[in-house]
């Protein structure tokens, strides 16, 4: 095996910011053999992070070329019995990159180490990441060379945002909640889900997050100063992730681009049909990712769907006309993703999310969250999408 001298230093953004757009275009992410996605920082390399309250981005350099980069982030998530007070440190590993022609050569293993011993010096709890299940590099080497352990499968729902407006219907009422209000009842009704980040207020003032609403039917009781809420509810805030940065789909197997012309040819010809319009993937493109969707009440369902319709005419009707899909992420065993319309050709029913204690002391409650089934919601933090 070829002798490899390559050094793991912090990502300097002045100098290396060029090589590291390089490399992230020639490393494709995606679902399947045949369908690669692209990641356009659009100038900003660490901009998947930079909203963190914690974050590092490390790159591997051989002979002053940039081979290898990996991101990471620290905050303070609610994980159950986990003392005190159910809250952990996590520390979350994402953007691992490593050159084609440099794989397979411990270079993503000593990004990785190296991102552990920084969460380690912060006084991390756990350390987590999530990737395609069908992965099997990534799955291979968190897995089997540094123990992770699978801890939750959610699935990831996309729709796309076409020209064709939904109408919501007239019986339910849909309100903007201020700030202050919509930390309140996150903390109150989602503090309890698992990872839910206790720095929530700084995620619903960042400029990104365009706001939280609530859906409720006409008639019923509103949400009140003293707390009161009505008896079907549902709630969800958007994220703005196209303002950061753009995806673009690299290649796709023959039938896919013809469904996807064929079906905009009829869209064209019979527009009174108002067809649910596949947006052209191939340019770079922007998208909502919709967070803490939550509801409660007997027919709250229809209210969530009732909010999806509602963020879906927000795009839509967006001067950004580059955004083009509208992105959850849900528990696998959640019945809220029954309720998220999404298109099963775009969606992944399941992303895997895996885990390791760094820390002794919590070798007790690892077990309770990698053998025990989920009994309560997890929170996608729109900041690590």
């Amino acid at each position: 095996m070829e002798s490899m001298e390559f050094i793991i230093r912090s990502y300097e953004g002045e100098s290396d910011r060029a090589q590291v757009e390089d490399l992230e275009r020639r490393c494709e992410v995606g679902p399947a053999e045949s369908i690669f996605l692209f990641t356009d920082t659009m100038g900003d390399p660490i901009c998947r992070i930079r909203n963190s309250p914690m974050y590092k981005m490390l790159v591997a350099e051989l002979d002053k070329e940039l081979v290898g980069v990996i991101q990471g982030s620290i905050k303070v998530v609610t994980v159950h019995c986990h003392s005190p007070k159910d809250l952990a440190k996590v520390g979350y590993v994402l953007g691992l990159r490593v050159a084609p022609h440099h794989r397979r050569k411990g270079i993503g293993a000593s990004l990785v180490q190296r991102m552990e011993e920084w969460f380690t010096s912060n006084d991390v709890d756990y350390a987590y990441m999530a990737t395609e299940k069908d992965n099997h590099a990534s799955v291979r080497l968190f897995m089997d060379k540094f123990g992770y352990t699978k801890f939750r499968t959610p699935a990831i729902l996309v729709n796309p945002v076409n020209h064709h407006s939904f109408r919501i219907s007239s019986d339910i009422e849909i309100a903007r909640l201020k700030i202050e209000q919509a930390e309140a009842i996150y903390r109150r009704f989602v503090g309890s889900t698992e990872f839910f980040p206790n720095d929530i207020d700084s995620i619903l003032r960042n400029k990104l997050s365009l706001g939280t609403w609530v859906a409720y039917f006409k008639g019923d009781s509103d949400f009140g100063s003293d707390g009161q809420v009505p008896n079907s509810w549902a709630m969800l805030s958007v994220w703005n992730s196209g303002e950061i940065f753009k995806l673009r789909l690299g290649k796709a197997p023959f039938s896919c681009l013809l469904f996807t012309k064929s079906w905009s040819l009829i869209d064209k010809i019979f527009p009174c049909l108002k067809l649910p319009t596949l947006p052209d993937f191939f340019d770079p493109f922007g998208f909502y990712f919709m967070y803490g969707v939550y509801h409660e009440g007997p027919f709250s369902g229809k209210l969530v769907r009732a909010l999806c319709q509602f963020v879906h005419n927000m795009a839509a009707k967006s001067k950004d006309e580059n955004c083009k899909i509208i992105v959850t992420e849900v528990g696998g065993r959640d019945e809220l993703k029954h309720h998220i319309p999404h298109w099963k050709l775009l969606s992944c029913p399941e992303d895997l999310w895996c885990i390791k204690a760094l820390k002794n002391e919590g070798r007790n409650t690892f077990h309770e969250l990698t053998k025990t089934p989920p009994t309560r919601a997890l929170f996608v933090d729109p900041r690590e999408v």
